[in-house]
């Protein structure tokens, strides 16, 4: 499987309860923050609704 590095690069102050979700459960806590996942289609999706709050590269 492939890897994908996601960074948090925009504030999740005053998005709705759904992309603060999301944006939490790809491990995000803190601007600048990133993590390694497994680049399946549920993360793909996840990333692909928070895309302008996130910046992701694959490894």
């Amino acid at each position: 499987m492939k890897k994908v590095k996601v960074t948090l690069t925009r504030s999740v102050i005053g998005k709705s309860k759904k992309q603060k979700a999301t944006v939490l459960a790809l491990g995000l806590r803190k601007t600048n923050h990133s993590v390694e996942k497994e680049a399946t289609p549920q993360v793909m999706g996840m990333i692909n609704k928070v895309k302008h709050l996130v910046q992701y590269e694959e490894i």
